[in-house]
């Protein structure tokens, strides 16, 4: 029977994780490819799926669209307070092997903010069109990979986000059902 990891090699594993992960940017097509992916998750790519949603659907995509921003909104609120709680470092501030091949939005680290938002997007717009899951289930796992890779997260924030986002959209979800508009 193994004994559980201490919180110190846990950390230690983290760093590894981040170091090897890390360096694939100096390959330019990686550094290119999640820096842009990176860039589209600040929410350029989600604001223009929910008009592009309006455009194509109508009201409907327009009541989606809706749900989108509201569940957008709290888990902009949720994820700024448990930075602002939890106050944990990012890779590079903390190792000075790890670089930030972009500059970081805000100083802390946990959660992963873009993961969470494209998480709880991703679910909600799923659970309305199903259709689009060859588009938002790649791009989703793109901007949680960026993140560890560009040097901005540790693993554990996006894992946590991962699961955070998936809460908030599943509660989103549920909400929107008992209120009797989702059709």
């Amino acid at each position: 029977m193994s004994r559980p990891m201490s919180p110190e090699r846990l950390l230690a594993a983290e760093r590894r994780w981040c170091l090897h992960a890390n360096a694939l940017c100096a390959r330019r097509w990686f550094l290119h490819y999640f820096a842009a992916v990176s860039r589209l998750g600040d929410g350029v790519f989600w604001y223009a799926l929910m008009a592009g949603l309006v455009v194509v659907d109508g009201l409907h995509g327009l009541r989606v669209s809706l749900h989108l921003a509201a569940t957008g909104a709290v888990a902009l609120l949720l994820y700024k307070r448990l930075k602002h709680w939890t106050r944990r470092p990012r890779p590079f501030a903390h190792d000075g092997r790890i670089r930030a091949w972009v500059a970081p939005l805000d100083e802390f680290s946990f959660p992963s903010g873009h993961t969470l938002h494209a998480i709880a997007f991703s679910v909600v717009a799923l659970a309305h069109y199903p259709v689009l899951a060859w588009l938002l289930v790649p791009f989703a796992t793109s901007v949680a990979v960026s993140r560890v890779v560009l040097g901005l997260h540790y693993p554990s924030d996006v894992l946590a986000a991962t699961g955070i986002g998936g809460l908030l959209a599943g509660g989103s979800l549920w909400l929107a059902g008992a209120g009797g508009w989702l059709p």
